[in-house]
């Protein structure tokens, strides 16, 4: 009988399936301490969305926490990370001294297997990040990803473009150490997996290690592995309770149940997986398990959104009061997807195309072309499966003002390394290879994510059920922190219909102690009416208050940046309509803003 390998995805995957990825590390280490006490000896610890959301929602380094990780995994088990080719796992595309640096730090802090994808499937994009992996010492598992396309659509993603792919990564000398089939958002077709599989078996011989990476979003998740298991694979990915299961991975014991009567198993000791899972379960309690991430959404298989991005997704989207926009953006993704060119929705793609989906919902459609969806049919990126769009293209050019561009993406990005060190001796940071990493890879147009980090300038946004359990972190609306009131409750806005109301509950109790309609935001019009002279300028997007570039006082010239507004990861300038002196700021860095809500104000020069 053969033994299916298995990893547990479930603090990486899992973590970023359901919570979006924003868990605190101290929450979960007895969970890694039980699952080792279990038997189970290869987890995904780390890497994806679990490296920057440390930095940006928990709080925490990510290299603190791989540490802690592998104390708690034990000497011996292999700790695995995943990768995005030549984003690593920054925020942006990175610079060959950054993609080496990224690692040596993974080698350093305890990681032993690296899983090295690119969306787009560009072979060229994973080899110079393989072969650093390869030379850390690490175990590089290179990925063609895989999705089921939308309906009417045609253009790649079956199993002959698959197997070219893989065609390429063998005739481009990548070194390797198995091969990964990675369909993040779950909807390829169970007999596209076999037959994929069968025809890679086929191609790479006996002795090369076959994995199959699927999510169980749209209920397909089983069915995947026991067609690519059939068709030859030796390993699959799988979460264990409470994160296994709708946007994560099949349940591992579901799995071991799934292969009983079969010529495979999977080596496990169920008593002992139970009890791991009893731990867990008791360490995740005072979690907020959003709805989205334990259904099944068949919806995706429409619009491919990956599990481990639709309920990050849909927590910004919580962040920003927008939730209700989430079918709307799910729907428009489609387009997005046809005209781009047809990349994996995986991360980072899977992002430009939500990104630009939400775009098209709030701004009007290609009113607005994003800058990852615009820089990918631009092809700085890399190379689409096929051709974009042209009118997008053309759109993309005007708005971006820059040409497609057909070269490597690698030769036109300048050293990290050095940039990364000036920055920190600047503010009088410790120059280290870690800090190196961390400023270099959280950079963003509106300011440096990793720098604010350092310098103690962050805020820890982790949603749990319960007040007291909650960690301090941005106020907005659908959180579930409450402020308190002169000791007496807790105060809420709800709002019902596009109206809000503040709600006071009593303190221990379910009673509703008063409910008045809050104030609404302040608006241009109203603005108008108190000062005529003074110009208001509104959010024209709802979203965070990431930065704000200016004081009250300050000289402002047309169209210089006054705020910087961050939704679903995209960064949205505020700019001066006209010279001026900036009279009055009405929000501050964290604050959730509404489309059309007042932010400042200036007296035009």
């Amino acid at each position: 009988m053969k033994k299916i390998l298995f990893q547990d995805t479930s603090f990486r995957d899992g973590f970023q399936s359901v919570f979006g990825a924003r868990v605190l590390t101290e929450d979960f280490i007895p969970a890694v301490e039980a699952a080792r006490e279990a038997g189970i000896t290869h987890f995904e610890a780390g890497g994806g969305a679990r490296f920057q959301s440390l930095f940006l929602y928990c709080g925490e380094s990510a290299f603190d926490m791989m540490d802690r990780f592998r104390e708690a995994a034990g000497p011996d088990a292999n700790l695995q990370t995943l990768a995005r080719g030549i984003n690593v796992v920054a925020l942006s595309q990175q610079p060959k001294d950054m993609i080496d640096l990224h690692a040596r730090m993974f080698k350093k802090h305890g990681i032993t297997h690296i899983r090295n994808f690119d969306a787009l499937n560009d072979v060229r994009n994973l080899e110079y990040s393989g072969q650093c992996i390869k030379n850390a010492g690490l175990h590089h598992q290179a990925v063609v990803t895989l999705m089921e396309l939308p309906p009417g659509c045609e253009g790649a993603h079956d199993v002959d473009f698959y197997i070219d792919r893989l065609r390429k990564i063998l005739d481009s000398g990548l070194p390797y150490d198995s091969i990964c089939f990675k369909d993040a958002s779950g909807t390829s077709n169970p007999q596209k997996i076999y037959e994929t599989v069968k025809a890679a078996r086929k191609l790479v011989g006996e002795n090369v290690i076959l994995w199959v990476h699927t999510h169980e979003t749209a209920a397909q998740g089983v069915n995947q592995y026991m067609a690519g298991i059939n068709g030859g694979c030796d390993g699959i990915c799988v979460a264990r309770a409470p994160v296994s299961g709708g946007t994560s991975q099949p349940d591992l014991i579901s799995m071991w149940n799934a292969l009983k009567g079969t010529e495979y198993t999977l080596d496990v000791d169920i008593t002992k997986v139970l009890e791991a899972n009893s731990v867990f379960k008791e360490c995740m309690s005072g979690y907020y398990f959003p709805p989205e991430a334990l259904r099944v959404s068949s919806e995706v298989l429409l619009s491919p959104m990956p599990g481990g991005a639709l309920t990050a997704n849909t927590m910004m989207m919580r962040d920003t009061g927008t939730l209700d926009l989430y079918p709307q953006v799910i729907e428009a993704m489609s387009e997005c997807v046809a005209k781009g060119g047809f990349g994996t929705s995986v991360t980072p793609v899977s992002q430009f195309y939500f990104q630009q989906a939400y775009a098209n919902v709030t701004q009007g459609t290609w009113k607005k072309i994003t800058d990852g969806y615009g820089n990918m049919v631009l092809g700085y990126f890399g190379r689409t499966p096929v051709e974009p769009d042209p009118e997008v293209v053309a759109i993309a050019e005007e708005q971006m003002g820059k040409p497609r561009f057909e070269g490597d993406p690698l030769d036109i990005l300048e050293p990290g390394i050095p940039k990364a060190t000036e920055i920190l001796e600047k503010e009088g940071l410790p120059v280290t290879e870690e800090n190196i990493f961390i400023v270099g890879a959280l950079q963003t147009q509106g300011g440096n994510k990793g720098l604010d980090f350092l310098k103690g300038n962050f805020s820890v946004n982790v949603r749990k059920n319960k007040p007291e359990e909650q960690p301090q972190q941005r106020q907005g609306l659908g959180t579930s922190v409450a402020s308190k009131v002169s000791g007496t409750g807790e105060n809420f806005v709800i709002t019902v219909d596009g109206r809000s109301y503040n709600v006071t509950v009593k303190e221990g109790t379910s009673e509703v102690a008063s409910v008045t309609e809050a104030p609404a935001p302040k608006t241009s019009s109203a603005m108008d009416e108190d000062s005529p002279d003074v110009v208001a300028v509104t959010a024209s997007v709802p979203g965070n208050v990431y930065r704000v570039q200016v004081g009250v006082g300050d000289k402002i010239k047309e169209n210089q940046t006054l705020i910087m507004l961050e939704a679903m990861k995209m960064e949205t300038p505020v700019a001066s309509p006209c010279d001026g002196e900036v009279v009055s700021i009405e929000v501050e860095q964290g604050q959730v803003v509404e489309t059309g809500q007042l932010i400042l104000t200036i007296l035009p020069s």
